[in-house]
């Protein structure tokens, strides 16, 4: 597990994304977990710090999390995820942290080892991310030198600008973990 002040992990989930029938938070995978729960759990395998951006009015028992599971609530959710990513991002300033791994809240088939292995990556100018297969996946490692951007961002494009912007500071992870891709859009995805 990495300590909480080396890598403290945002799970984003205040999205308004409905594709799987109702809010896919709340969708049941195939062991009966919500995906929202399985996602953290997987996070808090990995991670000493956890905290879940979330809508206004959210709360850990309306999200079937533990009752000590620290949220953070993004106000202007409804403005797309770069509204979230910034609430987070914002809400993490006092932390010592050198790094945030921003995580989704849809993605829990990520393997704890792979996402120890992207946090021991993380250093304070870096943005560290897996590759599999040849292509980026999640979780983002933003070194504490980009908080600053993250903190600024709006809009719907999520840390894209930040990535875009800082392509120097990229250390790309080949990893052997399918997970970094797989995240829920439909309800087939959830099996």
């Amino acid at each position: 597990m990495v300590a909480a002040d080396e890598v403290l992990c945002l799970v984003l989930a205040a999205g308004q994304v409905r594709g799987v029938g109702s809010d896919k938070r709340l969708a049941r995978l195939a062991d009966g977990t919500t995906l929202l729960a399985a996602s953290v759990a997987r996070a808090r395998e990995a991670f000493a710090e956890v905290r879940v951006v979330v809508r206004a009015g959210d709360t850990p028992a309306s999200l079937g999390l533990p009752a000590q599971q620290r949220l953070v609530h993004s106000l202007d959710a409804s403005l797309g995820m770069g509204h979230s990513l910034a609430a987070g991002v914002a809400a993490a300033r006092n932390s010592t942290a050198r790094a945030i791994a921003v995580l989704l809240g849809d993605m829990p088939w990520i393997a704890a080892d792979t996402l120890e292995r992207l946090a021991a990556m993380a250093t304070p100018e870096a943005i560290v991310f897996p590759l599999y297969d040849g292509q980026r996946g999640h979780p983002v490692l933003f070194g504490r030198a980009f908080w600053d951007a993250l903190a600024q961002l709006d809009g719907d494009q999520g840390a894209r600008r930040v990535l875009q912007a800082h392509r120097p500071a990229w250390c790309e992870v080949p990893c052997d973990d399918p997970g970094v891709l797989r995240d829920v859009d439909t309800p087939a995805a959830l099996g």
